[in-house]
């Protein structure tokens, strides 16, 4: 499964002589109608073997074939979108089976590329949803783009409507005590069942759904433990199937993850301006990368840029030089030192944010981190 403990696993891998292929494929049947994507595979497969010189092409042949293979022997398995990351020499072989659409992509090099998948952790984090009412609970996971109901709570013997008002309105006071004691014992259910929903630490983030009375009721018994994760509330039947909560939850979940996002970049600029442990721009970034420093990497989603990597310390610069100034070793060109400079940010420690349509931070040279000290 995909995960930031498998990213950073990858993200340490040192090629040495090994080279990697890494393919990511859009396999989407609403955009493949006819499996066109398997004349796309074998067409982008052709192409990256082209663009090779002789050397290279017999050193990655087996895993072109293996990639080539694998797809056409699992085209009914495949989901929207599929990555793989293969390299015989160093006997790694990692396929990820997605529900979310991807970039057509190969790439070659003595590392696994791993861009798109930040790519996509970074957009698609884990939140749970409480669907809640007075005797019957839903708890769903939501994770890259899927949505799986973890539990249903019921707690018997709380008492029905009365006929004179709803459940949090009851005209008779005994009556309502009797309802309300009740009532706080289902939500008491709930609160054992998400606490053991959320003790794994993967989901830091909370949806409730419901009524507006039994959401009040509910948020004025959670603990803070779970009170801190609740990120809003959404009106819902606790009868909606699990594509209805997905369709009704999603765009609520990413106009939270755009704003959070830019409250993210305003602290940058703001930390930057105050030198504040906060740096943008590319040089200053890979500066304090080098010196493993970065708490948190931002690079906005489209943002590419070439440089120079040692081919024996790692050492990434922008700036074109022939021998590394802290080892001496050779250099070698690179297309992709934005990438580069995230998957070493991994391996270091550091958390990856993708920032997509901020103007401010596009000035700013579409690249900043947050430092440790």
């Amino acid at each position: 499964m995909l995960n930031r403990e498998e990213i950073i696993k990858i993200a340490r891998i040192k090629g040495n002589d090994a080279y990697y292929v890494s393919c990511y494929l859009n396999v989407d049947p609403v955009l493949n109608t006819k499996g066109d994507y398997i004349i796309h595979i074998k067409n982008m497969l052709k192409d990256a073997m082209d663009r090779l010189d002789k050397d290279l092409r017999k050193k990655i042949k087996t895993d072109i074939d293996r990639i080539d293979s694998y797809i056409f022997a699992n085209k009914r398995n495949l989901k929207k979108g599929l990555a793989i990351l293969s390299s015989s020499p160093a006997d790694f072989w990692k396929e990820f089976h997605l529900s979310v659409n991807l970039k057509n992509e190969i790439i070659v090099d003595k590392t696994p590329y791993i861009k798109p998948l930040l790519n996509i952790l970074d957009r698609y984090k884990r939140y749970a949803i409480v669907l809640i009412d007075k005797e019957f609970s839903r708890l769903f996971a939501v994770y890259l783009g899927e949505i799986e109901e973890y539990k249903e709570v019921f707690t018997e013997n709380v008492p029905g409507r009365h006929k004179r008002g709803g459940w949090f309105s009851l005209s008779q006071k005994s009556f309502e005590r009797h309802i309300d004691y009740h009532v706080n014992l289902h939500i008491k259910d709930v609160i054992r069942n998400l606490e053991g929903m959320l003790s794994s630490g993967d989901i830091n983030r909370l949806v409730i759904g419901g009524s507006e009375e039994a959401i009040s009721r509910a948020k004025g018994l959670f603990p803070k433990t779970i009170s801190d994760k609740i990120i809003g509330t959404i009106s819902i039947s606790i009868s909606a199937n699990t594509n209805e909560v997905l369709s009704k939850v999603q765009p609520f979940l990413e106009q939270y993850e755009i704003e959070e996002k830019n409250l993210i970049v305003e602290e940058l600029l703001t930390r930057t301006m105050k030198k504040e442990n906060a740096v943008t721009g590319l040089d200053d970034v890979l500066a304090a990368l080098h010196d493993g420093r970065i708490m948190k990497l931002l690079f906005s989603g489209d943002y590419r840029d070439s440089g120079y990597s040692c081919v024996k310390c790692g050492f990434i610069t922008s700036q074109e030089i022939d021998r590394c100034p802290y080892c001496n070793s050779d250099v070698a060109k690179i297309d992709y030192i934005i990438e580069l400079a995230a998957q070493k940010a991994i391996e270091q420690g550091a958390s990856v944010e993708i920032i997509y349509g901020n103007e401010k931070f596009e000035k700013a040279g579409s690249i900043g981190a947050l430092l440790r000290y």
